[in-house]
């Protein structure tokens, strides 16, 4: 049954799913990865997870805020790399926008979208367009500042399509980032592997509150 809002233990089992199916996603990660660059992001998406999980299963989590940040400490200190750092800040600084909050509802997902993804761009200075992970997320923080008044559902599945809209249309880009800078043209057809991770992500959450 669709939840309408998480107790800060349902936002810690929702986050677990989220790691286990990065963690099981790897090889589609690797692939998307080797179209593009060098193809270890799935590899590293795979490794920073799998301590996530560790760090969330090793007792309660404090808050909601702290699952996020939980997660997103565990990717930066494990992962290293350009995805360790743009994954690592997303959760950490989504986390911070619900410090205090007893639940997570469609307005608490707003405001962990926007801050989350403006950490990123922060951080990285790309912007939609770029065929980065900023493609699949300021979709989805627009969508979810739009749906905000929703309930906890309909709002998560509107944001899964909208991120998934957003990686589709990473595929027709040139990247201005990393690696796949040096190919031009050639990326062209293929999505950010980045941006396939944050709809693995966004998805999985989206099929916790679901049911």
């Amino acid at each position: 049954m669709p939840k309408s809002s998480l107790s800060k233990d349902e936002v810690k089992a929702m986050l677990m799913l989220v790691c286990d199916r990065v963690i099981a996603a790897e090889p589609r990660l690797s692939e998307a990865d080797r179209n593009l660059g060098d193809g270890d992001h799935g590899l590293g998406m795979q490794r920073g997870m799998t301590a996530a999980k560790e760090k969330l299963d090793a007792g309660d989590v404090e808050s909601i805020e702290k699952a996020f940040a939980t997660v997103g400490m565990a990717m930066m200190s494990s992962m290293g790399g350009a995805s360790g750092a743009i994954f690592g800040t997303f959760f950490r600084n989504g986390g911070k926008a619900l410090a205090g909050k007893a639940a997570l509802d469609a307005a608490g997902l707003a405001a962990f979208f926007r801050a989350g993804v403006d950490g990123v761009k922060q951080r990285g200075g790309a912007a939609v367009g770029d065929k980065t992970v900023v493609d699949a997320m300021e979709p989805a923080a627009v969508k979810a500042a739009e749906v905000c008044a929703m309930g906890l559902a309909d709002a998560i599945i509107a944001i899964a399509t909208a991120s998934e809209s957003g990686m589709e249309a990473s595929k027709a880009l040139v990247a201005k980032f990393g690696r796949a800078k040096t190919l031009g043209d050639a990326c062209i057809g293929f999505p950010d592997a980045g941006a396939v991770s944050v709809t693995v992500i966004v998805n999985a959450m989206r099929d916790y509150v679901i049911g």
